[in-house]
């Protein structure tokens, strides 16, 4: 018999809703820029074998930890750990990992609320057709005029925690709910629109190739990124799926549900590359990853290509969306968690924190332009700099805040957690709200959490501390 808590925030209808959450959280700008490039780098199909295997026996087990935690506490991430240890005779200091991950939540939101904010602007210009027949120095000049404009970031950095936090203050059926029962069959939608397109380029197959062509000589050159990107890719580490989990019905199997957001953020990310990369080609371009592609490479591809306007439009609202769901489950955390604490209103306290992100991600605004040399944020080797002001060698306030979270904030918060599932959680508890009936099988799991998922995520965090 599960736990029969019940969240004040409310519960998601049903399964297929936190699948939608899950997946709208695990689904972000990463799937587009990055998985794709990376799959054709590191050797098409043999990478996504390998990417696959560090899917099923590290990211889900982490983001199965995650979610029961949540469903067992009923709570916001810090008090849902505070409480389950009491229960298991730990001591209530665990909850400083969920404070720890929601802090991190609010500073990726900071800046990712800026790049975000980018396909904003984009959606405009490539709307107006400001992109039509554009080369590529003219895409790389018009993509550093909008980062050098303090004015113009500031606007779509506004405008896109608006839209966050709004959705945020709703609560979690007005809000939350209802927003992903839209948003999220719209990003598929959208995403087979621009694959059936990018079939009508020629160069479909080439993206295909390029993608997919298996190279077994290869199959172990991608570890280290394919163990990474599966730890980054779902949104663990941060209290995102717990809080998610939180909101999940009591009957839902929590196994079958997390596999089946495991298999859609996978899909999303291999689409994305098929429906891209061909329009690259076609374009007589060559793929690249990060910003580049999307905010230079891409827009000279859509600008010289027929329909290339529209698809073009699409694109970036599809980006807006991804974006978009997936910065709702950084806030979420720290809302549930204050709404708990102080009992004032949920637009009370989602006004307060996206203001504080607002604030905080004003400092990656001027990160890119009348800020760029300002270095203070340091990490030596040799004698630990935690904050140095004009240090040389230093980082600007964006690269320190995106390093503190992803290699030490990130790491740590996902190690927390699945240790906190296997180790202090009692494996009853584990058992019932897995509802695993076939003990080889839930002695399998319960290895992978226990054992095979902290090595893994070890693993990350010195690969990241050494990059």
């Amino acid at each position: 018999m599960v736990s029969d808590k019940v969240s004040i925030h409310g519960a998601w209808a049903s399964r297929w809703v936190f699948i939608l959450a899950a997946t709208g959280s695990a689904v972000g700008l990463g799937n587009i820029w990055k998985f794709p490039y990376m799959t054709g780098m590191y050797g098409g199909g043999a990478f996504v074998i390998m990417y696959l295997l560090c899917i099923f026996l590290v990211g889900l087990p982490i983001m199965l930890a995650e979610t029961l935690i949540g469903r067992r506490g009923r709570q916001s991430p810090v008090n849902a750990l505070g409480a389950l240890a009491l229960e298991s005779g730990a001591s209530p200091r665990w909850s400083w990992a969920a404070l720890m991950g929601m802090i991190a939540a609010l500073l990726i939101l900071s800046f990712y609320s800026v790049i975000a904010g980018w396909s904003l602007d984009y959606i405009m210009g490539m709307g107006a057709g400001q992109f039509e027949g554009i080369s590529a120095e003219g895409a790389g000049g018009a993509f550093g005029a909008l980062t050098a404009d303090p004015w113009r970031l500031t606007l779509w950095h506004t405008l896109f925690m608006l839209l966050t936090g709004f959705v945020i203050a709703r609560g979690v059926v007005a809000g939350l709910e209802r927003s992903l029962r839209v948003m999220m069959p719209l990003l598929f939608v959208l995403l087979l629109v621009l694959l059936g397109y990018s079939m009508t380029t020629g160069h479909f197959m080439q993206g295909f190739h390029f993608l997919f062509d298996f190279q077994p000589d290869r199959l172990l050159d991608g570890v280290l990124a394919a163990l990474g990107h599966a730890f980054f890719t779902l949104s663990v580490g941060v209290g995102s799926i717990m809080v998610y989990g939180a909101y999940m019905p009591k009957r839902a199997s929590i196994g079958s549900t997390v596999l089946a957001v495991g298999i859609l953020d996978t899909l999303v990310a291999l689409t994305a590359g098929l429906a891209l990369f061909p329009i690259v080609f076609a374009a007589g371009m060559e793929p690249g990853a990060g910003p580049g592609l999307m905010f230079v490479t891409l827009p000279v591809a859509f600008g010289n290509i027929a329909l290339g306007q529209a698809m073009g439009t699409l694109f970036f609202v599809l980006v807006l969306i991804a974006a978009w769901t997936s910065s709702i489950s950084m806030l979420e955390p720290a809302v549930a968690y204050l709404v708990e604490r102080t009992r004032r209103s949920r637009v009370l306290i989602t006004s307060v924190l996206a203001l504080l992100c607002w604030l905080v991600g004003m400092g990656t605004v001027l990160s890119f332009n009348v800020g760029a040399e300002a270095k203070f944020f340091v990490f030596a080797v040799d004698g630990f700099h935690l904050f140095q002001w004009g240090a040389e060698g230093g980082r600007n306030f964006f690269d320190s805040i995106d390093y503190l979270t992803s290699r030490i904030l990130l790491p740590a918060g996902g190690l927390a957690f699945v240790l906190f599932a296997g180790w202090v959680l009692k494996r009853e508890a584990v058992r019932e709200e897995l509802a695993i009936d076939n003990p080889l099988l839930f002695g399998l799991v319960y290895w992978l959490i226990r054992v095979v998922a902290p090595l893994g995520i070890l693993v990350v965090f010195v690969a990241e501390l050494m990059k």
